[in-house]
């Protein structure tokens, strides 16, 4: 059977005027619009490709990838709202719907939000949710302390950021433990920090001992770019006075400092300044 909101591995059955249908093993079949055929794909080839309902909801095979499969998450921008939902942008020529009830707050054209897809049983269309913690695992987590993992930013709080934990748990991350750029709807590797009685999970993008092993300066020059938006205004050239002011070190343990940040990849040095680097992360 067609798996809806899911990449499909199918084999070409015939072309026609308007694409080729393809089909699986159990004698179904779906339409590959034209503008989407490969070149030199032919009858009998196979191919993968994402099965969705077009604005018929009818059934259709597209080569583009969606920015979210079913039953998984994803930070999507709404592209526009009318009086039944929002509409989010999901790579796809069809919009992704959110009913207003799926809601946590009325979503805004041109913000973005971390939802979560499904298949409503009852239209057999595929939707998302703003309420994407009704989603997560319900069991109590059996994480290790310091076991890497990977997230997935999606919100702000006022203690730092939530984030997806393995595509199941929710974890937080503290804004004073953050000693690089991070965005909303980034990937990332971290490791467990804590795991409370009451099921919740901290979480640390640094492994178990980098406070210990880092250069104390050098971790309190972190904190300050975190502060200031990653960048700070010194330099080999700034004099002591001013290196004082900003960071009340000296000027030979600033250069030190910055020397073990730059040999860890951890800053840039710029002529204006220093400059955290943003992790590579994949979305």
């Amino acid at each position: 059977m067609l798996r809806i909101g899911e990449i499909n591995d199918l084999t070409v059955l015939r072309t026609t005027t308007v694409g080729m249908y393809l089909g699986d093993t159990e004698g179904f079949d779906v339409l590959l619009p034209n503008k989407y055929i490969p070149l030199g794909l032919k009858d009998g080839d196979e191919i993968s490709v994402f099965v969705y309902k077009d604005g018929q909801d009818r059934p259709v095979a597209t080569t583009l990838k969606p920015k979210i499969e079913l039953n998984t998450f994803g930070f999507l921008r709404v592209n526009y709202v009318n009086e039944h939902g929002a509409f989010l942008d999901w790579g796809l020529e069809k919009d992704l719907f959110v009913p207003f009830g799926e809601q946590n707050r009325k979503m805004e054209v041109g913000r973005s939000y971390f939802v979560y897809m499904f298949l409503d049983k009852i239209s057999a269309r595929l939707v998302a949710s703003g309420k994407w913690e009704k989603f997560l695992n319900k069991e109590k987590p059996t994480f290790e302390m310091g076991e890497k993992v990977e997230i997935f930013i999606c919100e702000r709080t006022n203690l730092g950021y939530n984030a997806l934990i393995n595509q199941n748990y929710k974890g937080l991350l503290y804004e004073n433990e953050i000693f690089q750029s991070i965005s909303l709807g980034d990937k990332l590797d971290a490791y467990i920090k804590n795991v409370r009685e009451d099921g919740k999970i901290d979480l640390t993008l640094q492994k178990q001992g980098f406070r210990n092993t880092i250069e104390p300066n050098a971790l309190l020059i972190l904190e300050k770019l975190h502060k200031n938006k990653g960048f700070l205004p010194l330099s080999d050239d700034s004099t002591p006075e001013e290196i004082m002011l900003a960071l009340k070190m000296s000027k030979k343990a600033f250069k030190k400092a910055i020397g073990v940040l730059f040999r860890q990849d951890q800053i840039l040095l710029e002529a204006e300044g220093i400059r955290l680097i943003k992790k590579e992360n994949t979305k």
